[in-house]
C-alpha cells in the first residue's frame, strides 16, 4: 500500500510524462476544463505548474483575481489518475518563459518569446486527491471471473498537500 508520499510522488513522475491535463476555472463556465499542456521546473520537487497559451483565450479572459483552478490529468497507461485543486494566475515571468521554451511551445507563437498573445499561466497546486490503478488488467480479469476487486484498491487513493 503506497503511502501519500509515494502516491504525490508517483503523480510528479507521471505529470512530467505525460503532460496532457485537462484545466478549468472553479464556478466559471460550469466548471467548462480545456486541454492544456502542463510543465515543471523539475529542478525542484512538486510544482507549480506553467502553462503556455494565449491572452485571447477563454480561460485567461475569464480569469479573476483569486481564480480557484481544478486540474484533472489521467496518466498515459491510465494507471494514475489525480484531481488538483488551487490557484491559476497569469505570471508571465521571463526567467521562467525561458526555462520552459522548447520547440514545441514555439510552434505556436511566431514572435517567439516576445509574441505579444503569449501568456504564460501558473498553477499554484495545493492539494490531490490520486487514485493508483496499478492492477486494471488484474481487476478485468477478477471480473470475469466474477471475483470482486475492490479489495484491490483500498489504500490506492489519497489526499495529498501539493504546496
Amino acid at each position: 500500500m503506497p503511502s501519500p508520499q509515494e502516491l504525490q510522488e508517483k503523480f510528479w513522475k507521471a505529470l512530467d510524462d505525460d503532460r496532457t491535463i485537462f484545466l478549468g476555472l472553479d464556478g466559471v463556465d460550469d466548471g467548462h476544463a480545456q486541454p492544456m499542456t502542463a510543465l515543471r521546473d523539475t529542478e525542484h520537487d512538486g510544482g507549480p505548474i506553467w502553462f503556455f497559451t494565449t491572452r485571447d483565450n477563454g480561460l485567461v479572459q475569464s480569469l479573476r483575481e483569486g481564480n480557484r483552478a481544478m486540474a484533472h490529468f489521467a496518466s498515459k497507461g491510465h494507471e494514475l489518475w489525480a484531481t488538483i485543486h488551487g490557484n491559476l494566475v497569469p505570471d508571465n515571468d521571463r526567467a521562467m518563459i525561458d526555462k520552459l521554451w522548447n520547440p514545441f511551445v514555439a510552434a505556436w507563437y511566431e514572435g517567439g518569446k516576445d509574441d505579444p498573445k503569449l501568456q504564460l499561466l501558473r498553477l499554484d497546486a495545493e492539494r490531490a486527491q490520486i487514485w493508483l490503478n496499478e492492477n486494471s488488467l488484474f481487476a478485468g480479469v477478477k471480473l470475469l471471473l466474477g471475483v470482486d476487486p475492490k479489495q484491490d484498491y483500498r489504500g490506492k487513493v489519497a489526499d495529498v498537500s501539493l504546496a
